[in-house]
């Protein structure tokens, strides 16, 4: 962990685990109100809300396909919404905890400190923004840079939670450097996360098609083709300023 500085990476710093087990150590999950921007399927968060019933758990999407989706699969804690991280309809300081799970880097880049500047505004003081990044090393991503090469967008990502944290309203409380375990029974399945998606339009043709297939098949064993994806985690807080 390091609380002093933003790095984009440290290899020396890495643990191996899950998300879960990491967002349940660091995140103050009792009778608050979390909101996610970006959830995708909200698989985390759907995991977190059946953990924690006493949360109140919001859930935004800006890929129409996929809020349909989750509107047809909701629970009881758990509120949908089809909106962007650059314009939360939530009110100024309502916010106990706001996740961005793998998500800045599809915002673009254009809005990206207009998003920041809402994640402050929703944030009660003392709240907590927790940004989790894929990291631009490792087998895996080599894999994902043959579907889509984001280098340049999680580095603005990067720099875009960094000016976040150099608000007066804002304090980095530390980064965390996680790989996690990722294991894909099947290239159907590697396929069907991956490449067969809503929120992004993929161009592929079937040259590149059959080298994304070729490099996911070299890591297939008897379990699956198995990876260490490494994350990166910024942890902030918004400070009580009176």
């Amino acid at each position: 962990m390091s609380a002093n500085r933003m790095v984009l990476d440290n290899q020396e710093a890495y643990l191996r685990g899950t998300e879960m087990e990491l967002m349940e150590r660091l995140l103050p999950l009792n009778d608050c109100r979390v909101l996610e921007l970006g959830c995708g399927s909200a698989r985390i968060t759907r995991r977190l809300a059946q953990a924690h019933p006493d949360c109140h758990f919001i859930a935004t999407e800006v890929d129409s396909v996929q809020h349909e989706k989750n509107l047809g699969n909701t629970a009881g804690n758990i509120s949908f919404r089809l909106e962007g991280a650059q314009s939360i309809g939530e009110p100024d300081q309502s916010v106990d905890v706001v996740l961005m799970l793998k998500s800045l880097h599809h915002v673009p880049g254009s809005v990206m400190p207009q998003a920041m500047s809402e994640v402050a505004r929703v944030l009660k003081p003392g709240g907590i923004a927790y940004f989790s990044e894929p990291v631009y090393q490792g087998e895996f991503n080599a894999l994902m840079s043959l579907i889509h090469d984001e280098k340049h967008v999680r580095e603005l990502a990067f720099k875009t939670i960094q000016s976040l944290s150099e608000r007066d309203d804002m304090e980095l409380l530390g980064q965390y450097f996680l790989n996690v375990p990722g294991l894909y029974d099947s290239w159907e399945s590697f396929e069907s996360r991956f490449l067969n998606i809503t929120h992004t339009q993929l161009k592929i043709d079937k040259p590149r098609y059959r080298q994304i297939k070729t490099a996911f098949m070299e890591h297939m064993g008897p379990r699956g083709a198995e990876f260490l994806k490494p994350h990166r985690i910024d942890l902030l807080r918004r400070r009580n300023i009176r």
